[in-house]
This record gives structure tokens, C-alpha cells and sequence, in this order.
């Protein structure tokens, strides 16, 4: 009988171990916008030029499609609502950074000597002014922000002085 009991407690315990050993499953959107082929300065130029003529501001994403934050705020981008509020107010632009090696020269371009982080979010005038320095490099944590808070700082967005 004992044997038995044993066992049974063996069997109990083995299936929650192994479940335990298995990493941990979250959330990742399938958002990957962030093209390693694309000539992103162009893109960039692009969306500038776009800019001039429609009155919107342009917003540089970079990132990469292996960073969960810069897929996190892109998914969020898809979404209807920020795709309305933003094609309205703004040029987005994904730029692919690599692992933090590749296109750096836009974000120098704009005043962003080195990338913190992943996603580094650039908000620009029509003009290439960088309207958020001091923010930029603090979308790192973008998957663990609240859509509430990115919608509004984006809809309500007002240059940092």
C-alpha cells in the first residue's frame, strides 16, 4: 500500500515539475514591421517630405522584431485606434536597428548620439526637429505600458522644451 501512495505521489509531483522547467509563456504580438532590408534613411526622408506637405509631425520607431517592447508598441500602432490617431497627426517610420548596430546614423542625424534601448521613439517636426529628446530612449519599456498612457502621449503630444 505504501508502494502505491508513493507512486501516485510520484506521478503528482512529476507532471508539476516538468511544467515548471518550461520558460514561461507571454504575450508577444505578432507585430514585425521592422524590415532589415529597408533603405531607412529613405523611408525617413520620405516620411519627412510627406510631412511638409500634410502638417504632421513623423515618428521614427526604432527597433528590432526580436525586441518584445518594440513589437509591443507596434502592435499597439496597429490597432485601429492609434491607426486612426496616428494617420492623422503623424508619418510613422519603422527603422530595423540590429542589436543596437545597424541605421544608428538616423538617430545620430537627430541629436541621439547611442541607443539605450529598444524601441527608441523619435518625434520630429516636419521641419526634422527632435521634439522629444528626453523621451526618446524611455520606450523600452513599451509592451508594459498601458494603451491608455502611449494613446495619450501620442494624441496629446506637446515638445519637450
Amino acid at each position: 500500500m505504501r508502494f502505491i501512495l508513493l507512486a501516485l505521489a510520484l506521478m503528482a509531483i512529476v507532471p508539476i515539475s516538468a511544467a515548471s522547467a518550461e520558460p514561461a509563456k507571454t504575450y508577444h504580438p505578432k507585430a514585425t514591421p521592422y524590415d532589415r532590408e529597408a533603405d531607412s534613411m529613405a523611408e525617413v526622408d520620405a516620411a519627412l517630405a510627406r510631412a511638409q506637405e500634410t502638417d504632421k509631425r513623423v515618428v521614427v520607431v526604432m527597433g528590432g522584431n526580436w525586441c518584445h517592447d518594440s513589437r509591443g508598441l507596434a502592435f499597439w500602432f496597429s490597432r485601429p485606434r492609434f491607426a486612426a490617431m496616428l494617420d492623422e497627426k503623424y508619418e510613422v517610420v519603422y527603422v530595423d536597428v540590429g542589436q543596437r548596430d545597424r541605421n544608428i546614423d538616423i538617430a545620430q542625424r537627430f541629436g541621439i548620439e547611442s541607443l539605450k534601448g529598444t524601441p527608441t521613439v523619435l518625434v520630429l517636426s516636419s521641419q526634422g526637429l527632435l521634439l522629444n529628446r528626453e523621451s526618446a530612449p524611455t520606450w523600452r519599456n513599451a509592451a508594459s505600458r498601458t494603451g491608455k498612457d502611449i494613446f495619450l502621449y501620442f494624441n496629446r503630444f506637446t515638445p519637450e522644451t
